[in-house]
């Protein structure tokens, strides 16, 4: 990313709003001469000193705190200055703007962390964390997304790129003495090494995973007749009345999203229109919008009401319209009406399954909890676990099949420079996890989904 870094950059570093107080931070050469002319003074390194802010006729803006953090000793690496004062939006104006008449502009989003990455304070990972903790949905996701930010993810990876070189060497090194080289990568030691770094990529590609569930969660969308219990079942899951249920079918025109935690894994669930031909116009856009949200769905709940026996070949053909490749539990509701039918879970052949609930007494809701963590491979304990996205998961994913290549060259060809390249690029894409190797569209992209002021 082209990144202006002799500019000297400003943001408010709190959310906008009134509250008690408000932080505007500043980076770069002219955070000294900001001090000068909003302070009149230079605080004393990471001493909180309590001063008025002047604007430019010398009249009071605020008073407060401010904080000085000579380079290299700060969050970005540069000099930083941070306001403290009175969080009222007028007033947070007034400071940035003063700032800004002393040659600072305004920072884009993530732009004080992308610093930190730039000048070596974080690495990629560690940057990454530090949004996701800020935007943690749950106390284990951010647990993982701070021992991402203390850099036990990437110290995990760096042992992995470790042993990668220490391979590398040892294979170009049959290589470079093509003489030994039959006896150099038949020897049972090289396979071991090789076999020990796939365990280690396994382990920590578990271990990602679970970090990436705990950040992003899973997304269900209910779907089902109308009048089949899909709001009862968003309700009962949500513990409150996020949605209006009624006997009137059509009552849910539109996408419903509530957020929810199972066990420490966030959970998106969505409760949709009920899905039937219909000639209303509202209805039918509120169904269009349903089968828009499963295609993007990791699950859908399709609810059938087990007493509406006389639906059953509407049911199945509703079924039959459903995207293709979506997993699909099918949610048989109601069983408190009937005496034929209790609450327990069915694994079907492939992705599709049967959990037999009551939304109206909460019986089975148990099993669809456990059911839906299952269908993730989410582990509820978060002992260890880092915060992790998708790229990483997509990193790692591509150096074992470069490990599995590496293997199979050295057990069936023996053919050093063959393995020597697979190893190459399994180490190349470890190191973007980390930022070692990367391009500025990728850095443009992640730090743009920071907030400003971070």
């Amino acid at each position: 990313m082209a990144t202006q870094a002799q500019d000297s950059i400003v943001a408010a570093a709190t959310p906008p709003g009134r509250g008690g107080i408000a932080v505007v931070r500043v980076s770069g050469a002219l955070s000294r001469e900001v001090a000068r002319a909003v302070l009149g003074l230079i605080p004393q390194p990471r001493v909180a000193t309590y001063r008025r802010f002047f604007d430019a006729d010398g009249e009071s803006i605020d008073e407060g705190i401010a904080l000085f953090f000579p380079a290299p000793a700060s969050f970005t690496g540069e000099d930083v200055l941070e306001l403290h004062g009175h969080g009222g939006p007028v007033v947070v104006d007034l400071i940035v703007k003063r700032v800004l008449e002393c040659g600072a502009r305004l920072a884009r989003p993530g732009e004080f962390t992308e610093r930190a990455y730039l000048n070596n304070k974080l690495d990629l990972a560690q940057a990454e964390a530090v949004a996701d903790l800020i935007d943690s949905a749950t106390a284990a996701a951010a647990r993982a997304a701070m021992r991402s930010l203390r850099g036990e993810f990437s110290d995990e990876v760096r042992a992995l790129n470790e042993a990668l070189i220490e391979l590398r060497m040892f294979v170009e090194a049959a290589i470079d003495f093509p003489e030994e080289e039959v006896d150099f990568l038949s020897a049972g030691e090289l396979a071991e090494r090789l076999a020990r770094v796939l365990r280690v990529l396994a382990a920590l590609e578990s271990q990602a995973r679970q970090g990436q569930l705990l950040r992003d969660g899973m997304i269900v969308v209910i779907a089902g007749r109308p009048n089949a219990g899909k709001s009862s079942l968003l309700n009962r899951l949500a513990g409150y009345d996020a949605a209006i249920v009624t006997p009137e079918p059509g009552t849910t025109r539109d996408v419903l999203k509530e957020r929810i935690e199972v066990d420490g894994m966030p959970l998106t669930i969505i409760d949709t229109a009920g899905l039937r031909d219909v000639a209303d116009a509202v209805e039918s856009e509120g169904v269009r919008r349903a089968r828009a949200e499963m295609t993007r769905a990791d699950r859908v709940l399709f609810v059938i009401d087990v007493t509406a026996v006389s639906e059953a070949d509407a049911l199945e053909e509703e079924l039959r319209r459903l995207p293709q490749g979506i997993a699909v539990t099918r949610v048989y509701n109601k069983i408190d009406l009937t005496s034929a039918a209790e609450a327990r879970v069915v694994r079907n052949p492939g992705n599709s399954a049967e959990v037999w609930l009551s939304a109206l007494s909460g019986a089975g809701l148990d099993l669809l909890r456990a059911h839906l963590k299952d269908c993730m491979g989410f582990i509820a304990s978060d002992s260890g676990t880092v915060s992790a996205r998708r790229r990483h998961l997509d990193a790692l994913a591509r150096a074992r099949r470069h490990l599995d290549e590496a293997q199979r060259q050295l057990i069936e060809r023996r053919a050093g420079e063959l393995m020597a390249e697979e190893l190459r690029a399994a180490q190349s894409a470890l190191g973007e996890i980390t930022g070692e190797v990367t391009s500025d569209d990728l850095l443009a992209r992640i730090f743009s989904s920071f907030c400003i002021g971070k």
